[in-house]
């Protein structure tokens, strides 16, 4: 592992190791947070650590700057869920935040210093064409128009297409579910619905806190290819340590509950890598219960040398054979999840043709 990513983790994992480096480790940590996204999130851990006053002041200011643009950008994801919150009055739904928004809004440990890139909601299927309605009386609109898209979106996803607001610029994913339709694994929206929990004053909900994790797993195990997932893997490591600690039975609900949600495989896989990478405090009996869900003696192996090659980057211009190897079979691996075989086959033969007669247009 090259010494950027080394420094990356040691830090990420135990933040008040950074006042301990030299300039030269910090050079190559701060390149290593701005490309993977981190260096808002080092910074504010090292604060909370109470670790910055150790700090060199050159390396103290570019911490800071970086925690600064997170703070400024969660203060426009808190105004942006307000209008939302108003254009939404009239369908009576009360949404369940995900994801980033959620973390805000619930004010966890695991938003410090965090930018999410949308906006993401859960809300009941049946309530669906009302919330949409709703949205495009006050300015939201499709990101793409193409006809076949927006088919694949409401037939086989578990979301509305993406929309923009035509004014603040800021984007929307309206769920109905935490995977697709058409995937291998089918949580029970309802379930999550029941358990969510109210915050902002009742205005919005997020899930609870073993759902959140498991959303957080599923949607990078199960729903994603891994690339860029570091943070991600950041997140689940932070959520189980402050539920761990602060959720009275947390532990002792976590895998029955993966088990209810059928979520069993992501969730061996999220404490596995969380574990390995930044040493996650696990109880023994989850760690061997979660070993129940463990993949065959055949995949387990190849999806630690395919998943660790991605998650923890190389720090250099451009990549190695390897590691963009194992970038397209987990892209593979994500559509296999998503879709059975044929009609895998003919949507990525649709999304080819699509593309050739875009390149022969221009």
């Amino acid at each position: 592992m090259p010494h950027a990513s080394e420094l990356l983790l040691q830090v990420l994992a135990a933040p008040e190791a950074g006042s301990a480096l030299g300039l030269d480790d910090w050079n190559s940590l701060l390149r290593a947070g701005r490309r993977t996204g981190l260096l808002a999130r080092i910074g504010a851990d090292i604060q909370q650590a109470g670790a910055c006053g150790r700090l060199h002041e050159k390396v103290r200011e570019q911490l800071c700057a970086a925690v600064r643009v997170a703070e400024h950008h969660q203060r426009g994801v808190r105004w942006e869920l307000n209008r939302i919150c108003r254009e939404l009055r009239g369908t009576g739904v009360v949404p369940v935040l995900l994801k980033g928004t959620a973390y805000v809004m619930a004010d966890l440990p695991v938003a410090r210093g965090r930018v999410s890139r949308d906006i993401d909601l859960l809300v009941p299927r049946d309530n669906l064409a009302a919330v949409e309605s709703s949205l495009r009386d006050h300015g939201w609109l499709s990101l793409d128009d193409d006809e076949y898209d927006d088919f694949y979106y409401r037939a086989w996803m578990h979301e509305l297409p993406p929309l923009r607001h035509c004014e603040r610029g800021t984007v929307i994913d309206v769920h109905h579910a935490i995977l697709p339709r058409t995937g291998r694994l089918h949580p029970d929206s309802d379930l999550l619905l029941q358990a969510a929990r109210p915050v902002a004053g009742g205005v919005f909900r997020v899930l609870s806190p073993e759902d959140m994790w498991l959303h957080s797993a599923a949607h990078l195990f199960q729903d994603g290819d891994l690339h860029g997932g570091l943070r991600d893997v950041t997140d689940l490591d932070l959520m189980l340590r402050h539920f761990g600690e602060h959720e009275p039975g947390f532990w002792d609900r976590l895998v029955p509950r993966a088990e209810q949600l059928q979520l069993g495989r992501p969730l061996f896989y999220a404490i596995r890598f969380t574990k390995r990478l930044l040493q996650t405090p696990v109880p023994r009996e989850v760690m061997v219960a979660a070993q129940a869900h463990a993949p065959s003696w055949l995949v387990g192996p190849l999806m630690d040398r395919l998943a660790l090659r991605v998650l923890v980057p190389e720090m250099r211009d451009g990549e190695s054979w390897s590691q963009t190897s194992a970038r397209l079979l987990l892209y593979i691996r994500s559509h296999w999840l998503r879709m059975p075989p044929a009609l895998l086959a003919r949507h990525l033969t649709r999304k080819a043709l699509k593309r050739w007669r875009r390149k022969k247009e221009e």
